[in-house]
């Protein structure tokens, strides 16, 4: 009899254990629907009518208080939202919307905590940037959570979130197609430079930012750099001119490839591209120090840059160039942006040209107004010169990077005083 009884209390044993085992794996284990994880990426996989949600395996805890998500394309509506939930939150739902969460919403800069309805928090947030969230560890001590929220290194501001038990969980949302983002749970939130407190004021200057951070002056690549299509595109918000008709990068670190380009590129320029390879662009690349105008395939034109090397591009323009309120408007259809000559409406524009690659591929005819002289440097010399067409809308500063780790620290004006 005491056998079995003993026999009894063995099994209840084992199973106890293997309970046990059952619900530790369960804690550690991420959440997600509708969306896809890579690694450390998250796409959106649905369609627009359906909440993606991810959920991390862990909890935020005092030795791990951060977390930050990259947004590497903001798809159709940027509907990206970064936060905090419960173990067990709804993933039918954006972090924020259901009690116990709370989120900073990308697409209208709104804090949702605990309810459909947010409240205007921050900025809004698309392609390239950096979206963080933690938790003052502090307030891990007691049953209130301190959380807080940052852009690009920047806090934008906090709110408390009642702290349950098992504590709070890293969350994103998604809700549109094309949105994808790259997740640190183990992201440090480290003091900034001080040209990174004015991140805000220096990102105006840029028009768009496609897989590329910027912090500063300073421009890293954030994207995938497996083939072609990851092209990080920096585009700056006004196109050269008379006033401001030179621009430069120093190579801060080449990354694996020095895939860096520095040229020109119309505004509405595809952000896949490097700049160069397509119609109405203009490139020195330094991994092989080519010229690339509108095509493929570069012209040998001078030496290859490096680490430290300091690439320049600007314009030389004809005396009687000017242009119509010069830099006082973004727009360049409103017939004041800087975008392109007084004369040009009267101009009569060069005919289309078709040209052809090398390899026999036939081109997209390039269109254009003036034509002007674009020069390149390399540590202060001038190293090429190349005529092009002015696209509609003018030649605007723009960098391109391809390979992981690739950081530049780019001078918009540097013969300003």
């Amino acid at each position: 009899m005491d056998d079995l009884h003993l026999h009894y209390r063995f099994l209840n044993w084992r199973r106890r254990i293997r309970e046990i085992r059952e619900v530790r794996a369960g804690r550690f284990q991420e959440r997600s629907k509708h969306i896809l994880v890579d690694g450390d990426t998250l796409s959106y996989h649905g369609s627009s009518g359906e909440v993606g949600c991810y959920v991390a395996p862990r909890p935020l805890t005092r030795d791990n208080n951060y977390f930050e998500v990259s947004i590497v394309d903001s798809g159709v509506r940027g509907t990206i939202a970064v936060g905090l939930v419960p173990q067990f939150y709804s993933l039918d739902h954006q972090p924020g919307w259901l009690p116990g969460s709370v989120a900073y919403h990308g697409d209208d800069g709104k804090l949702y905590s605990g309810r459909a309805k947010g409240r205007q928090f921050g900025s809004k947030c698309s392609s390239g940037d950096r979206v963080g969230c933690g938790i003052e560890r502090v307030s891990l001590e007691v049953r209130t959570a301190h959380v807080f929220f940052t852009r690009n290194g920047k806090r934008v501001g906090s709110t408390e979130v009642p702290l349950c038990a098992e504590g709070l969980f890293p969350a994103v949302g998604m809700h549109s197609l094309g949105e994808e983002v790259r997740l640190h749970l183990r992201a440090a939130l480290r003091p900034e430079p001080d040209d990174c407190m004015v991140v805000d004021s220096v990102e105006e200057e840029w028009g768009r930012l496609h897989d590329v951070r910027a912090c500063g002056t300073v421009l890293e690549y954030v994207g995938q750099g497996k083939s072609i299509v990851d092209v990080g595109l920096a585009q700056a918000r006004r196109p050269l001119s008379t006033r401001s008709h030179y621009f430069e990068l120093e190579i801060v670190d080449p990354g694996e490839k020095c895939y860096i380009a520095l040229g020109l590129a119309r505004k509405d320029y595809p952000k896949n591209r490097h700049p160069g390879w397509s119609r109405g662009s203009v490139a020195y690349h330094a991994d092989d120090g080519k010229l690339f105008h509108g095509s493929g395939v570069g012209d040998p034109f001078g030496p290859r840059c490096y680490k430290g090397d300091i690439m320049g591009c600007g314009i030389m323009f004809p005396r009687d160039y000017s242009l119509d309120s010069e830099g006082d408007s973004d727009d360049p259809s409103d017939g004041g942006g800087g975008a392109g000559p007084r004369g040009a409406e009267r101009d009569v524009p060069a005919p289309p040209r078709t040209r052809r690659r090398e390899d026999g591929e036939e081109l997209e005819p390039e269109r254009g107004g003036r034509k002007v002289v674009v020069f390149f440097t390399r540590n202060g010399q001038i190293i090429g010169k190349k005529e092009a067409l002015v696209p509609p809308g003018g030649y605007f500063p723009t960098v391109g990077m391809l390979s992981t780790g690739e950081k530049v620290k780019v001078d918009l004006h540097p013969l300003s005083g």
